[in-house]
Order: C-alpha cells, then structure tokens, then sequence
C-alpha cells in the first residue's frame, strides 16, 4: 500500500490560492521531483480542470513555455490522474480516471494499488480525506508571503486537531521552505 501526500503551495498566512506562491524553477523542480516519487496524482475536478486548461497544450508544445514547465508538462502528460468529482464524469485528459461513489473507499483502493504512492494536490479534497484519516504525509511549500486574503488551508476546519511528525525542513534559494511532516499515529 501506497502513502497518501498531500502537496500544495502555501503562504504565511495560510493561502492557498495558487497565484501566491512564487513560481520559478527551483518551484517547479520541488514539484517535479514529488510527482517523480509518486505513482500517480488526485484531485478533485475544480483542480484538475485548472491543470487541465493548461498544462496538455505546453506538453504537446503547443504553447510557449520555460524548459522547467515543459518537463513538468511532459511528466504529468504520462503519470496517471485521479479525479474525484460527483458532477463530472469524463476526463479526456491522457491517463485521466474518475474515482466515483464512495470517497473512502475509491481512495483507499488507490492507495492500495499504488505502492509508490499517491500525490494529492487539491486543498477541499484533502479537507475531506483528512477528515476520513487517508492522509498520510503533508509535503507543504511554505512561501515567504502573507496573502492577506484566501481561500486558507483548511477552511472549512478538521474535527479534532492533527499532530505531525516533522521528517524534513529544505529552505529553497528563493526564500520558500519545503516542510514534511508525517501523520503522528
């Protein structure tokens, strides 16, 4: 069984709009190298139709883009995509798959069948999965920035308090610290 990793892009104050952070190759690399470690990639459908407006068109090189965002493009052409959504049922998107009916149990197959690992990317389906204890690991991007507006981390709140191991802390050049932390069991 695979470990569930939620990754995102954070500010100080806990924004997570993804115009925050800042986006630069040491960024993308961080990135790159976290969906190299996994097996495959979740979100839910709001995320994915953000990455899928942009990111088929730079890997095809039909849009201008820096080498850094290209191989991200070409690598997340080819990794499996799960996409949780209760309103939308096709993802034409390469290696795109819908995970329907039960949460828990859709997720938990995933993790199941994926002994690299699962990277998810998506701040409300993370809320939920944390809810439901499948969050094993939080590779959070901190960025030395205070938004000053949201949406946050966790906004609609947990039920009980979340304790974290902390396994590693890089600071990047750019000023942003990678922060991993496991679920304390």
């Amino acid at each position: 069984m695979g470990l569930l990793t939620f990754s995102l892009n954070v500010t100080l104050d806990g924004c997570v709009d993804h115009q925050e952070g800042i986006a630069d190759d040491e960024t993308h690399a961080f990135f790159t190298r976290l969906m190299d470690e996994a097996g495959a990639m979740l979100w839910g459908r709001v995320t994915y139709e953000l990455m899928e407006d942009s990111w088929p068109a730079i890997a095809r090189g039909d849009q201008e883009a820096p080498p850094a965002l290209r191989e991200w493009a070409g690598k997340l052409e080819a990794k499996p995509k799960y996409v949780v959504s209760s309103t939308r049922k096709d993802f034409a998107w390469n290696n795109s798959h819908h995970i329907a009916g039960d949460l828990r149990e859709g997720v938990q197959k995933l993790k199941d069948a994926t002994p690299a690992g699962v990277l998810l990317g998506s701040g409300k389906l993370a809320t939920e999965l944390d809810r439901l204890d499948l969050i094993d690991e939080y590779r959070l991007l901190v960025h030395p920035r205070i938004a000053g507006h949201g949406p946050t981390l966790y906004q609609d709140g947990l039920p009980s308090t979340r304790k974290l191991e902390l396994i590693s802390a890089d600071p990047l050049r750019n000023g942003a610290v990678a922060m991993h932390y496991r679920r304390a069991r």
